[in-house]
């Protein structure tokens, strides 16, 4: 008698769901780094940290956590 899979997502599915959650760890790391008043490590209320407004941290990373939820549906849906 044959053993069914009972898995409902298949080799293929996990591939797409790690490259999706790759996608979404490496957003989450771009968009690390100083707060606003922060500065060489140091909270200093009389200064400002520009880099929060930096384009990797307001649009690349971003990006990256979309694409990886948008890969994480398609792994989802994917048939086998």
């Amino acid at each position: 008698m044959p053993q069914e899979n009972t898995f409902y997502f298949g080799k293929e599915n996990f591939k797409w769901m790690l490259i999706g959650l790759a996608f979404i760890v490496v957003g989450f790391l771009l968009m690390m780094g100083a707060d606003a008043n922060t500065v060489d490590g140091k909270f200093d209320p009389n200064s400002w940290n520009d880099d929060i407004f930096s384009i990797r941290r307001i649009r690349i990373a971003p990006l990256f956590v979309v694409i990886g939820f948008v890969i994480e549906v398609y792994a989802i849906l994917k048939r086998k």
